[in-house]
This record gives structure tokens, sequence and C-alpha cells, in this order.
């Protein structure tokens, strides 16, 4: 695979590079090492693609798992507490406990919940989103900027495919031609 394009998104890309060039070279070693060919294992199901070998996002994600995993980098969640009271959403930056606490303490329901980014290094997060698009706004919106509010990253990268590659794929609603940083 390839980087084909990118997004700089509030400069994330200049700021990797300044800050973690080390970080943006082992993305670009693990993009490049992923043979998307290879992951064409999904047999198309479609009447317009009948029996059509297709990229598989599942093999697609294993692959960058397996090599970021080498790379020591991991998956990492957050726990932590809402309430439907709009009031009480600046515990967001509590730890978990704290949360309940004070949720509690305004004798309101606490409702336990997480946040989770694919992988993580010095203050980097990783979403790979080959397989759902529709949780591609929900992956920057709320994953890397829930990670940046709480103090867990500096800046988060978002590996899509392309259009092309996703015309491949299986059918899905929409796409984005790039690549987020």
């Amino acid at each position: 695979m390839r980087i084909a394009k990118f997004h700089s998104h509030l400069n994330g890309r200049e700021w990797i590079l300044v800050h973690e060039k080390r970080i943006w070279h082992e993305i670009e070693s693990v993009i490049s090492s992923i043979d998307a060919e290879a992951c064409k294992t999904k047999v198309s199901k479609e009447k317009t693609k009948k029996d059509e070998l297709l990229y598989s996002p599942t093999a697609i994600n294993q692959c960058f798992k397996d090599e970021l995993e080498k790379l020591e980098w991991g998956e990492v969640r957050t726990d932590y507490w809402v309430t439907d009271d709009f009031d009480l959403r600046k515990t967001v930056t509590l730890a978990a406990d704290e949360q309940k606490k004070r949720i509690e303490a305004q004798h309101k329901q606490p409702i336990r919940s997480y946040n989770q980014t694919d992988f993580q290094k010095n203050r980097v997060a990783i979403e790979v989103q080959f397989g759902k698009y529709s949780f591609i706004p929900y992956d920057i919106f709320v994953k890397h900027m829930a990670f940046y509010v709480g103090d867990k990253i500096d800046v988060g990268v978002e590996i899509l495919p392309m259009k092309q590659m996703q015309s491949k794929m299986s059918s899905g609603i929409g796409y984005y031609e790039g690549c987020i940083v």
C-alpha cells in the first residue's frame, strides 16, 4: 500500500513531522509494508460483482494490527462515566472513579462508558478504517477528540482507503478520498 493523498487537519501531519518524526516514519513504513493484493480474499455477493474477489477490510485491518504491534503500538481504552445531565459534562477530564462520585453526588444515574482507539504510541493515536465508513466522523470527532481533551494524545491519524480502492471493496455508503492526519 502507499499514501496516495493526505489531509493535514489543523496541521496534524506537520506536528508529527516536527515532534515525532520517527513515529511518522513508522506509519509510512507500516503502510508501505502491507500487500493489499494479498488481502483480496472477500468473495462478493453483490449482483454486479458476483463472485469477484474484493479487498477484505478484516484482512487489511489485521495486517495493520500485526505490523503496528511489532513496533509496540497498542490499543488504548479509557473508561468513564456519563449522565443525562448536561451540566455534569465537565467531569470528562476527571478520573473515572471521581466522575462517578460527582454524578452520584448530584443524585444522577451514572452510566458506564468507554472510548477506545485502535493504536497509540508516544501520544499519537491511529484509527484504521477499511470497513465501516460511516464511523469515520465518529473516529475523528469523538474518539480522537476525547483522547485529546483527556490529555492522552496530541494528534490522531485516520488511515482510510482511497475511492479507487474502496470501489473494489464491498459497497458502502460513501467514501472519503484521502487520509486524515
